[in-house]
């Protein structure tokens, strides 16, 4: 079926986020006296979310008894962050630019909450542009369940073997095709060093934006 569609992840595939998130533990770090801590412990750590953040920049484990205070704090912080150092990955722009000319609808699926992703969307003026907004706020089960794009699909009114799929991390590949989505890996995201987008079963993996629209070109021609 001829491609229609295309969805993505958020945070590590769409945007570069982890500027608002490495300055949001350095604050927190500075605030206790404590020196920074190097970019990667933090970068490596996005795609565990919060949680895997605060445990990495903080070393301290998630049973410890300060850990939820630490996690608050971190996510309170966040809410008035999101949007300051988040930019879109080097060729995204035109990438987006480009479905939009082959009149294709594109929307994003994150399983990051949506007080925090619509205000993103809205600063860097996606929000717009964007034919759909899937959070964990809509559905009862995130990533890796299809049931976050499937929703996206019904949204947007486009079946899910027209739409292609494209995320950073394993989730969004299991995710993308239980729903019957076709799926692009991507490697310029938040992937940690010990894992590999090859072993992830998406159909293609890509090392750069302008890839994509390789892919879109064979798909919108049916080669």
């Amino acid at each position: 079926m001829r491609l229609r569609a295309v969805l993505f992840d958020m945070d590590g595939t769409l945007l570069d986020s982890a500027p608002d998130f490495i300055a949001v533990c350095q604050a927190m770090r500075q605030a206790r006296g404590l020196p920074p801590v190097a970019e990667h412990v933090v970068r490596d750590q996005v795609s565990g979310g919060a949680r895997a953040m605060v445990a990495s920049a903080f070393a301290m484990a998630p049973e410890a008894d300060d850990f939820e205070d630490l996690r608050q704090e971190f996510l309170e912080r966040y809410q008035q962050h999101c949007a300051i150092l988040t930019r879109p990955y080097a060729g995204i722009e035109s990438l987006l630019a480009d479905i939009e000319q082959a009149k294709l609808i594109w929307g994003v699926a994150t399983n990051k909450p949506l007080r925090y992703a619509e205000p993103i969307m809205q600063q860097l003026g996606l929000a717009q542009r964007s034919a759909v907004l899937v959070c964990p706020d809509h559905v009862s089960r995130s990533k890796p369940d299809p049931e976050m794009l499937l929703l996206a699909c019904e949204k947007i009114g486009i079946a899910p073997n027209a739409t292609l799929f494209v995320g950073d991390d394993a989730r969004d590949i299991e995710a993308g095709r239980t729903a019957g989505c076709r799926t692009a890996a991507v490697t310029w995201g938040y992937i940690h060093p010990d894992d590999n987008p090859s072993h992830w079963g998406a159909d293609v993996v890509v090392k750069h934006p302008a890839e994509l629209r390789t892919i879109l070109d064979r798909a919108l021609c049916g080669c």
